[in-house]
């Protein structure tokens, strides 16, 4: 295998042999984290604040971060996705959704179905504010906001790029000063939701 293309597959997918294994693999900040039972996975729980739980001594540039995410329709209540070029919570770039506004019929709420953060400097507010419709975007085809659907983040020196179910959702340019990082999964302030699946690749 290339050295510069390093494929590691953390089995949430297949951690099978001992569920603890998929647990043990995580460092959670401002979160529990427990397996999931329903399929090969982790729940994180929800509390004040955004979370993470970083995936244990992986270090992140550049590659693709590829996920399953299971969040809730509950509006303001459901943020989830992953974080990357992580020193903690609170200094990390993120992507995530929001699955409450899937199913919104408001013309503006449907434009915030995708955001790109870069936390707590380039917060979800200031980016509105500062930069209307550049850090966040619809969804064309969204999926079902009480179901799974497969994220994956392209990340290429500063320009990235998301996608939900392989149609391309956001393209924006890093915000963040650092360039590397830890890489984990990512909840929002009050927020629960479910990973599967996770498949990191370096380049």
């Amino acid at each position: 295998m290339n050295k510069l293309q390093i494929s590691i597959v953390l089995l949430l997918i297949a951690f099978r042999p001992a569920i603890a294994q998929q647990v043990s693999h995580l460092v959670p900040e401002n979160r529990t984290v427990t397996a999931l039972e329903e399929k090969p996975g982790v729940h994180l729980s929800a509390v004040e604040g955004s979370g993470v739980a970083w995936v244990k001594d992986v270090t992140f540039t550049n590659g693709t971060i590829e996920i399953d995410l299971k969040g809730k329709n509950v509006k303001q209540g459901s943020f989830i996705g992953v974080a990357f070029h992580g020193v903690s919570k609170d200094d990390c770039e993120a992507v995530y959704f929001r699955p409450f506004n899937f199913v919104a019929t408001d013309s503006l709420a449907r434009m915030h179905m995708v955001q790109y953060v870069q936390d707590t400097l380039y917060g979800w507010q200031r980016l509105r504010e500062e930069h209307p419709g550049v850090y966040e975007n619809k969804i064309v085809s969204p999926p079902d906001p009480n179901g799974w659907f497969h994220v994956k983040v392209e990340v290429a020196g500063t320009a990235i790029k998301a996608y939900v179910n392989n149609s391309l959702c956001l393209s924006v340019t890093s915000l963040n000063k650092k360039s590397t990082g830890k890489v984990g999964l990512w909840v929002g302030h009050t927020s629960d939701g479910d990973f599967a699946n996770l498949k990191i690749t370096n380049q």
